[in-house]
């Protein structure tokens, strides 16, 4: 039994070429993107703006800048606490700025089981 696919359905090889070079762009844009996004700084601030912590995009911490008044030899669990926040935060901020980025070039295509895509 042969199946007969309307017009504009599925389609002949141009359809297909065009889909694979829209697919195409799409990982390029993809990839540069990334590339920029490794390359951005993030500054962070907690507790008021007393543990400050600069990342990049590659999710490595660059500085970790503590206030004086906030060290105090008695209580070292509340500047560890401090610093794993301030480092907690800077990631999710690195995290959502790169999802946001590239939900502009994909739009609300699923890529997640897609092998190869972001």
């Amino acid at each position: 039994m042969k199946v007969r696919i309307p017009q504009g359905m599925g389609g002949g090889p141009s359809n297909m070429q065009a889909m694979l070079k829209q697919a195409q762009k799409m990982q390029e844009d993809m990839a540069a993107k990334q590339a920029e996004l490794e390359e951005r700084e993030y500054e962070v601030a907690a507790g008021g703006g007393v543990v400050n912590v600069k990342i990049n995009g590659k999710r490595e911490i660059l500085s970790v800048k503590i206030a004086p008044e906030v060290v105090d030899p008695d209580d070292i669990e509340t500047l560890e606490d401090l610093v794993t926040a301030a480092v907690n935060e800077a990631i999710k901020k690195v995290d959502a700025t790169s999802a946001e980025e590239m939900q502009k070039i994909t739009g609300n295509m699923n890529l997640g089981g897609m092998p190869g895509m972001f």
